[in-house]
């Protein structure tokens, strides 16, 4: 598809897709505002010209996979709400309606698909969001004093969300030198997107996030890997001493001092040690690992549906009450993992539906890896980079219940499917004009 051929709908699309990666972290509602606006133009677009379900045509059962996969997890979490009576709230009571966030996702999926928006637009947003988190981290750590970057929230989502725009701008970067080489304007993109890397990277160590930290070797590969694929020889040596660089500098900020990461490290080791050896359960590891072994005691109890919203809740601290936890888990409204939260909360059912909406991204994306064409293949890496990340995120946090977690998690994946189908429409290998029980043969390469 050929610029000039665009609509209106999709350079809207474009743009917005673009401003939600920018936005998501930068400003307080910017996980919310963006979608909605998203919400409300689709919603004009029907109105206006009915016309633009004829649009929807390329919608195939990948699509529909997908809906079902975030339907399914939304339909479990409000049978929960409904057989409790109780909505999850969120930090700082910004998530009441959490529930329904992925069934706008399915429908803001099928608008998408129909009015497909441009992968330039939105990895300068992916790159602008990175740059402008390392900027608020090094200001809050150099000039507020502040211990843990945050932007005024919590650390984690920060830190966490921070890391993965740093990974996805590597796969800018990798997205413009496949589409230019390594000539004139295209050289200027490159070093802006590997600094966007660097940028978001050191605003998730200047934040303290210890846990997103075991994704980076994760997201490094992801991105060193898909580069071998995509560059011809000259450009894969430029792209091995870019990715070289990239992790020593990573080595080097981590060894500093300043920057507290091995503080950090020191300060969990030491958690770990006095939880075990010392029976001291009030420190912040000790208190995560309270509340992982009351979602595996209560887990116990109920395990098909588990003990619904609120619920988790009073049979925690009765645990507390009877001297089985420490207090501190008490001030937590969730159990600080999204598999053991989920599992105690909805029991094996929500497991399930947890199970599928991690999964079917992880399949869909990689189908496309070796696909032909370098650009759907840098888009399939960034939807896999973005559900692998999520799980990591999610071992020791409960993104899922964080309002820019769960934004983060459907936004991003979303931008990258819809995106990424487009290209495949540019193409011609969508797969909905392609039989589903013979495949059509993919190569590897540039």
């Amino acid at each position: 598809m050929r610029v000039a051929s665009l609509s209106h709908w999709q350079r809207l699309n474009s743009w917005l897709l673009a401003a939600f990666a920018a936005l998501l972290i930068v400003v307080s509602l910017g996980y919310a505002l963006v979608p909605l606006t998203v919400a409300l133009l689709a919603m004009a677009g029907v109105a206006l010209r009915p016309g633009v379900f004829n649009r929807f045509d390329g919608v195939d059962r990948e699509d529909g996979l997908w809906c079902l996969a975030l339907l399914a997890f939304a339909g479990f979490w409000l049978w929960d709400v409904w057989r409790t009576g109780t909505w999850p709230v969120g930090e700082g009571n910004q998530g009441v309606l959490l529930p329904l966030w992925p069934v706008l996702t399915a429908a803001l999926l099928i608008w998408l698909r129909g009015h497909h928006p441009l992968p330039r637009h939105w990895w300068i947003g992916v790159c602008l969001g990175a740059w402008t988190v390392g900027g608020i981290g090094l200001y809050e750590r150099l000039a507020l004093g502040v211990a843990r970057a945050d932007n005024g929230m919590n650390a984690i989502p920060f830190g966490n969300l921070s890391l993965l725009l740093g990974g996805l701008s590597l796969l800018a970067a990798l997205w413009w030198a496949r589409a230019s080489g390594l000539n004139g304007r295209c050289k200027l993109g490159v070093a802006l997107a590997v600094g966007a890397a660097l940028s978001g990277i050191l605003a998730s160590l200047l934040s303290g996030t210890r846990g997103g930290w075991l994704s980076a070797p994760l997201l490094l590969w992801l991105c060193y890997r898909t580069g071998r694929e995509v560059l011809g020889p000259d450009l894969q040596r430029w792209w091995r001493g870019g990715m070289l660089v990239v992790s020593l500098l990573l080595a080097s900020v981590v060894v500093l001092p300043q920057s507290g990461v091995i503080d950090r490290v020191e300060l969990a080791v030491d958690n770990v040690q006095q939880y075990w050896q010392q029976d001291q359960r009030g420190s912040s590891v000790g208190l995560r690992l309270e509340m992982w072994r009351s979602g595996w005691a209560l887990f116990q109890e109920r395990p098909l549906t588990g003990w619904g919203e609120g619920r988790l809740e009073a049979a925690r601290d009765a645990m507390v009450e009877s001297g089985e936890l420490h207090p501190g888990v008490s001030a937590y409204d969730q159990l600080h993992s999204d598999i053991i939260d989920t599992t105690a909360r909805r029991g094996l059912v929500g497991l399930a539906s947890l199970i599928l909406l991690y999964g079917v991204p992880i399949v869909l994306f990689s189908r496309r890896l070796a696909h032909g064409d370098a650009g759907v293949q840098i888009l399939a890496a960034a939807g896999l980079m973005i559900s692998l990340a999520f799980i990591d995120f999610g071992l020791t946090q409960s993104m899922l219940r964080d309002v820019r977690g769960l934004s983060g998690f459907l936004g991003l994946g979303l931008a990258c499917w819809v995106l990424l189908r487009g290209e495949e429409v540019r193409c011609g290998t969508s797969r909905s004009s392609q039989s589903w029980d013979q495949p059509p043969p993919l190569s590897v390469g540039g």
